[in-house]
């Protein structure tokens, strides 16, 4: 489990193909703030742009680690297929404060961003969702985007998805890979968790009371 609360910004800064089929995932080597690894060991979790990942081989002396990532994730995220910036967090401590919302680092589709520009003091990043994720995005609700934990400020549902925007403050900015984003990057998202459970609720009782009459 995580927060949604970046802990680093780290650097993809190598890929090699697991295999020459479509079939075969890829093995990244990650670099990784100083000191970041200090207390990672093998097997650890660590998001990546909110992808959960096993830290599979590890060198703390050169701010570098590795994982394994399959086909099937590469087809479901966005952003882990090449080199270049990405957000890290730790998994979630049961002592930990939970500054953010309950995420759980599995993706649940890819939106792309429509807009991204600075209003005021802060940012306003605008992205189009896939239209499968729309019942779960709410005004004030919960998102994470690249592993970032943010707040809804507007929907409107269009024919090809719903635009979600998003308010960022400077600090949310410097110290992500979120500034990055341009208009036409891909982003992963990650729906909140209770909203996935509350759906399953609405839908799974009206099918139980049919069984049962």
């Amino acid at each position: 489990m995580f927060t949604g609360i970046i802990t680093g910004v780290g650097r993809i800064a190598a890929v090699h193909d697991l295999g020459r089929s479509l079939q075969h995932g890829k093995r990244l080597t990650i670099e990784a703030p100083a000191g970041y690894l200090d207390d990672v060991g093998l097997g650890d979790s660590i998001a990546i742009n909110g992808a959960c990942m096993t830290v599979t081989s590890l060198e703390p002396n050169q701010g570098r680690f590795g994982i394994d990532i399959s086909a099937e994730s590469l087809d479901k995220t966005a952003g882990l297929a090449e080199p270049g910036p990405v957000n890290l967090e730790k998994a979630l401590r049961a002592h930990d404060r939970l500054g953010g919302h309950i995420v759980s680092g599995h993706v649940d589709g890819i939106g792309s961003v429509s807009f991204f520009a600075p209003v005021g003091e802060s940012w306003e990043l605008r992205i189009l969702a896939p239209r499968a994720l729309a019942k779960y995005l709410a005004y004030k609700g919960s998102i994470t985007v690249n592993g970032v934990s943010l707040t809804v400020n507007s929907i409107a549902d269009q024919a090809d998805g719903t635009e979600t925007s998003i308010n960022l403050i400077p600090h949310t900015v410097q110290n992500t890979a979120l500034g990055n984003l341009q208009a036409g990057s891909r982003v992963n998202l990650e729906i909140d968790l209770i909203a996935r459970y509350v759906e399953r609720m609405l839908t799974a009782a009206p099918q139980q009371q049919k069984a049962n009459q």
